[in-house]
């Protein structure tokens, strides 16, 4: 089987995304900063209502604002945040070897994929999962990188996810 694809800058902002939202490590992260931090706000108007003049209640009504805002807000500022740095490393370097034209072979050996700066090959036992979305193809080899194959190109959705789970339980 052999796709023909091209991979984007927003390609590879969504794949980050995708992982982000996905893994252990990304939604532990987001719960860390999200609540403990809010916590530590908390333990601040405590320490300040304690060790100084101010009054408790305008300070813990701030406070307590604050916390609320930023529990409902984080999120969205987590994912921008990934999407700034994700840009930034790719604008930081030289990436024809990620974003840019994929020539992807398929065969029982495994998976071969070719760009303009490279050729990469993986044995199907090197395949730890693949994952679907609504827009792409994740075609995992480790716990943090990926194929990234978007579905605009593929001809055949149902063909190709059918040929690669066939591939990885064989």
């Amino acid at each position: 089987m052999e796709i023909e694809y091209a991979l984007t800058e927003e390609d590879v902002v969504a794949f980050n995304l995708y992982h982000v939202k996905n893994s252990k490590v990304g939604k532990n992260s987001l719960q860390w900063q999200r609540y403990i931090s809010p916590l530590i706000f908390l333990l601040f108007a405590y320490f300040l209502s304690v060790f100084t003049d101010m009054p408790r209640g305008p300070l813990f009504a701030t406070f307590g604002l604050t916390v609320i805002l930023w529990v409902m807000l984080y999120p969205k500022y987590f994912y921008f945040h990934i999407t700034r740095q994700v840009r930034k490393m790719l604008k930081g370097g030289k990436n024809e070897g990620l974003v840019g034209k994929h020539t992807m072979n398929m065969n029982k050996a495994g998976i071969h994929d070719k760009t303009v700066v490279g050729e990469t090959n993986v044995q199907w036992i090197g395949v730890k999962n693949l994952i679907e979305d609504a827009e792409y193809f994740y075609i995992y080899t480790s716990t943090v990188s990926a194929y990234i194959i978007p579905k605009r190109d593929v001809y055949s959705v149902d063909g190709l996810k059918t040929y690669v789970q066939k591939r990885m339980n064989a």
